[in-house]
């Protein structure tokens, strides 16, 4: 994308292609399969979505990457117990997708592990599948998680599962 292109398209998408894209009942979707998820393993996941970039952040070059980082840390994902958190992060504006996964998945997981679940919810969404592709990406991260921090009993909810709105 030009960077022409790219300051259009962040400050041209409004808060109703959010809303059209991820309506209440999607939202409420995602938020149930991320509760549900977290019975079968001892992780955490959490969602974000922004709709667009900032004039600033765009002339300073922020990427999408640099924003779901942010994200990761202003929402606490890095604050559980076992370093287990996981960031699915949407980007809308530029249609741009990043996983961000705590420390504790470092020596156990690939980036392209990572990598592989984002391009997958990358295909749901060019075919406008919004609801179906982010809850087969929160399904394929429970996957991930489970295989390396099973669940065990006394597990608790540490952050909340509402996705978060940016």
């Amino acid at each position: 994308m030009t960077t022409t292109g790219r300051y259009f398209r962040n400050l041209l998408t409004t808060r109703f292609a959010l809303t059209r894209t991820f309506p209440v009942r999607v939202l409420d979707s995602i938020e149930r399969a991320i509760k549900a998820s977290e019975t079968r393993h001892g992780g955490e996941i959490g969602f974000a979505i922004e709709t667009s970039l900032d004039l600033p952040a765009l002339i300073h070059g922020t990427t999408a990457r640099d924003r779901a980082i942010k994200a990761f840390s202003d929402l606490r994902i890095w604050d559980t117990a076992a370093n287990n958190g996981v960031l699915i992060y949407i980007l809308l504006a530029e249609k741009d997708i990043e996983i961000v996964a705590d420390r504790g998945f470092g020596p156990c997981v690939q980036p392209s592990e990572w990598e592989r679940v984002c391009d997958h919810l990358r295909q749901t969404f060019k075919e406008k599948q919004f609801e179906k592709g982010s809850l087969q990406a929160i399904e394929e991260v429970t996957e991930i998680i489970a295989r390396h921090f099973p669940h065990t009993p006394g597990d608790i909810d540490e952050l909340p599962n509402r996705p978060a709105i940016i």
